[in-house]
């Protein structure tokens, strides 16, 4: 009888000695090397290199990736400025000699909140972005980190600040809550957006990406 196992083999032999009465069973080991033993290391390293080379081919382009990480956060360049408590204010105004501009009475907070829906898909679409290097990955955290400051603040501030505003609340009520939103978060924002910049222009230089920055 013989008997065989895989790698490290094991032959059994039987013998049988009918006429002595017994059966005799010698076991001897042998070491048989796996015929796909040898290709292990190789398949490994291609396996390895396919994946490196997926990654990179489901990595976006270049210009993709900085459209979506960095030239988009120009619609919140004007956080915490006058500028942008301006133009929710100017939501509301209107014109006796003009019957169409009379207003509804929610126009301010209307702009606040499409402008909140479209920071969070743009922060959703950042997130959703690969980030196969260091470079990559250090952009992706910074304009996620960007948004992450800006959208609790609409939520909060702008969104009490733009309901005065469709009240008529007096100048100095609004007032005050721009003053304290400047206080809070412009040095914060602009410190993170110069960030995010410094590394964008780093990057579009390295790609070929053409850009007229403002500054």
């Amino acid at each position: 009888m013989l008997n065989l196992l895989s790698n490290s083999q094991v032959i059994t032999i039987k013998t049988s000695h009918p006429q002595n009465g017994f059966v005799l069973l010698k076991t001897t080991s042998y070491l048989m090397t796996n015929p796909f033993k040898a290709f292990t290391a190789p398949l490994a390293t291609a396996l390895l290199l396919t994946v490196c080379l997926f990654a990179q081919s489901c990595s976006e382009p270049a210009d993709k990736f900085f459209d979506v990480t960095v030239l988009n956060t120009n619609t919140i360049t004007d956080f915490g400025t006058p500028i942008l408590a301006k133009h929710i204010n100017d939501e509301t105004t209107e014109f006796p000699d003009i019957p169409s501009s009379k207003k509804k009475g929610d126009e301010a907070s209307t702009m606040i909140k499409n402008n909140i829906m479209y920071m969070e898909k743009s922060l959703k679409d950042i997130k959703a972005l690969s980030a196969n290097d260091d470079e990559r990955k250090t952009i992706k955290a910074q304009s996620i980190a960007l948004y992450e400051l800006v959208i609790p603040v609409y939520k909060n501030e702008y969104t009490a600040y733009a309901k005065l505003c469709d009240s008529k609340a007096p100048q100095e009520q609004k007032d005050e809550i721009v003053k304290s939103i400047e206080q809070k978060y412009t040095a914060k924002f602009e410190s993170s957006y110069g960030a995010l910049l410094a590394s964008g222009k780093a990057f579009a230089a390295k790609h070929n990406i053409q850009v007229n920055w403002a500054n």
